[in-house]
């Protein structure tokens, strides 16, 4: 019997000291103070589109226009490289090796190709 009552004043005085220690421990976390938001490096938020009333900022869709025109006209230029390329590489002789011009020219398509490809990126 003094058993059952020691086990029920333990169990009454955690449960006691539990309710008595709840607002300490909820009182431990302070408030965060409000963060006032930095402003951008070049005074924009990039997060926001911009307006169509800020002259200063192209639109968009006339940029992707000017970029399609432009990787149509490389395209048509890389074309006919590359059909000059094969058309100097079979007038060489397969046996001899191959002459600088074609070599920079080569270089010359791969260069105009990687520009095609960074235009299509956006």
């Amino acid at each position: 019997m003094v058993d059952s009552r020691r086990r029920l004043f333990i169990a009454l005085g955690g449960a006691l000291g539990v309710l008595a220690a709840r607002p300490l421990l909820f009182g431990l976390q302070l408030p965060r103070p409000a963060r006032e938001p930095r402003p951008y490096p070049d005074g924009r938020d990039h997060g926001i589109p911009p307006n169509a009333d800020d002259p200063g900022v192209p639109k968009r869709k006339a940029i992707e226009r000017q970029n399609q025109n432009q990787i149509r006209e490389d395209v048509a230029k890389l074309y006919e490289m590359a059909s000059e390329l094969k058309a100097e590489v079979e007038r060489t002789d397969a046996s001899s090796t191959l002459s600088i011009s074609i070599v920079k020219k080569a270089q010359q398509i791969e260069k105009l190709a990687k520009e095609i490809k960074n235009l299509a990126k956006g």
